[in-house]
């Protein structure tokens, strides 16, 4: 059994639980995933599966990867999980909603939404220089530097730039509801990055 899954975000929406308490869900199109490639410790040095996700052209994709598919389907995006068992997984074998169980606790992971190159008191929270009449700071970062010793900026100083667009891993999520017929779950809560966009859901012990 894979202990992780691919699947792609619809949106957010709400379910109710049977007190009326509103709960608020992300819908995930999860699967199913296709085994392309087991890799071993003998002969690539670690142990994992490498699997595909959403059909892909054949005419779209390069000799290499024609190879690599060999009598698989191409598939768009490929990504590797660690399994119980790897001897009990085999090429071609087909995973789905099946892995993962109504309250199961899972962490997943997605590409943020980009917010383009902003400034300090957006990006990092600063909290600004006073707005009052006759100043000039409003909301630029202030002083970043030194004196003469070191005279020059030290590397990780919290300052304008790229905002969003980065790989985001959100912990402590919970599977409220599956629905196997659609290849759908419902996760609690927000998860990471824009509708439809591609994220990575696996098991969790936190």
């Amino acid at each position: 059994m894979l202990n992780g899954m691919l699947g792609r975000k619809i949106g957010m929406t709400q379910i109710f639980e049977e007190d009326g308490t509103a709960v608020p869900v992300t819908v995930v199109q999860v699967g199913p995933v296709t085994v392309i490639q087991k890799k071993t410790e003998e002969q690539d040095g670690y142990n994992s599966i490498q699997v595909g996700f959403e059909d892909r052209n054949p005419r779209k994709i390069n000799k290499p990867l024609t190879g690599h598919f060999k009598d698989q389907k191409p598939m768009t995006v490929l990504r590797e999980f660690s399994a119980d068992d790897i001897t009990q997984v085999e090429v071609g074998q087909v995973f789905n909603t099946s892995i993962f169980e109504e309250g199961d606790k899972i962490a997943v992971t997605g590409t943020s939404k980009g917010k383009g190159f902003a400034g300090t008191m957006k990006r990092h929270n600063f909290g600004g220089q006073p707005a009052s009449h006759g100043h000039r700071g409003h909301r630029r970062t202030g002083s970043i530097g030194q004196c003469a010793t070191p005279a020059r900026v030290f590397k990780g100083k919290k300052m304008p730039g790229q905002y969003g667009n980065a790989t985001v891993t959100v912990l402590g999520l919970k599977v409220a509801k599956i629905l196997p017929d659609q290849n759908v779950i419902l996760v609690k809560g927000a998860i990471p990055g824009r509708n439809g966009g591609i994220v990575t859901l696996k098991k969790s012990s936190r």
